[in-house]
């Protein structure tokens, strides 16, 4: 049994999760997501489990449940994971997350590396000398299998974490051993192939529209950014965010929109013209739609059951 009640799934390290659990809920004494000395890695704890989805931007990273269960959404696919899984990011992605498992007893606990890209495509380069395998489909989500190497290393790491002059000239070092770990696993060559995305050009396509997400856009000039012709660009886009450019962009419109509605009071005409809508109409039927409700319906139900927190995350 683990620290709060709950026995890990057999398989999966049992007693290196139990320590991971017990290291995130030190480094995360509360609800809430906490930097740690070292950059880049994150502990994050939840006390229950959501009654609403959470919308925000999920950087690329990798997450470990140490306890509990949480899916996520991304476009028309949703992806689940707990202590018997971890989950890659490989791309800045518009997301909708719900905790599925959690309570005071037995808290959600999560582990979050946040990947140095750079660093990434070196380590790449040397466990794969002669080139990446090509795989035919391309997600910048990924499941897979947590394997005790690895989460032993993630609480190695949330270990150095309380000793920040050891953290300085270990934790690299680790956070290096996590990576080849999962270079070197069985989904390696897909992890290693969407690592070197982000300084591609899909990831600079990403990259624009999140900067300029309040802009018209234009196909023909996202192709060109990204060297493809117009139906490649569509095509691997998809292929990696499951969603369309303009999709992509609407849903970070939306996300946006509902943070400026519920943080400064906004209306939602302000609003919907600040992210880059031209009709105020369209703003309510794309938000009624993404979101459930109606702007203004929304804001309220929000704000009348202090659900601030179901608006925006980052983790």
């Amino acid at each position: 049994m683990t620290p709060f009640g709950h026995s890990p799934p057999a398989g999966t390290g049992a007693p290196a999760l139990a320590r991971l659990a017990c290291l995130l809920a030190a480094h995360a004494p509360h609800d809430g997501s906490f930097a740690t000395c070292i950059p880049g890695v994150h502990a994050i704890r939840a006390g229950s489990a959501s009654t609403e989805l959470v919308h925000g931007l999920h950087r690329p990273a990798l997450c470990i449940v140490a306890q509990g269960a949480k899916t996520v959404m991304l476009g028309a696919e949703s992806y689940d994971y707990d202590p018997s899984r971890m989950m890659i990011f490989s791309l800045d992605l518009p997301v909708a997350a719900l905790i599925r498992q959690a309570s005071t007893a037995a808290p959600y606990l999560s582990f979050r590396l946040d990947f140095d890209q750079e660093r990434l495509g070196e380590l790449i380069l040397k466990v794969y000398p002669d080139g990446v395998p090509l795989l035919r489909e391309n997600r910048a989500v990924h499941v897979a299998q947590a394997g005790e190497p690895v989460i032993d290393a993630a609480a190695r790491l949330m270990a150095l974490a309380a000793q920040p002059e050891d953290a300085a000239l270990l934790a690299p070092l680790v956070i290096d051993e996590i990576m080849l770990r999962l270079l070197r696993s069985p989904f390696g060559a897909r992890l290693a192939q969407l690592g070197r995305i982000e300084s591609h050009r899909i990831g600079k396509v990403v990259a624009w529209i999140r900067a300029h997400f309040d802009q018209a856009i234009r196909i023909d000039e996202l192709a060109a950014l990204a060297h493809m012709s117009t139906s490649s660009l569509h095509e691997q886009f998809k292929s990696l965010t499951s969603m369309s450019p303009v999709q992509f962009q609407k849903t970070l419109r939306l996300q946006e929109a509902r943070r400026l509605m519920l943080s400064t009071g906004m209306n939602a005409g302000l609003a919907c013209q600040r992210v880059g809508y031209m009709s105020v109409s369209q703003f309510s039927r794309d938000y009624a739609r993404h979101f459930g409700t109606p702007p203004t319906r929304d804001m309220t139900r929000l704000r009348d059951g202090d659900l601030i927190h179901a608006v925006s995350f980052t983790q």
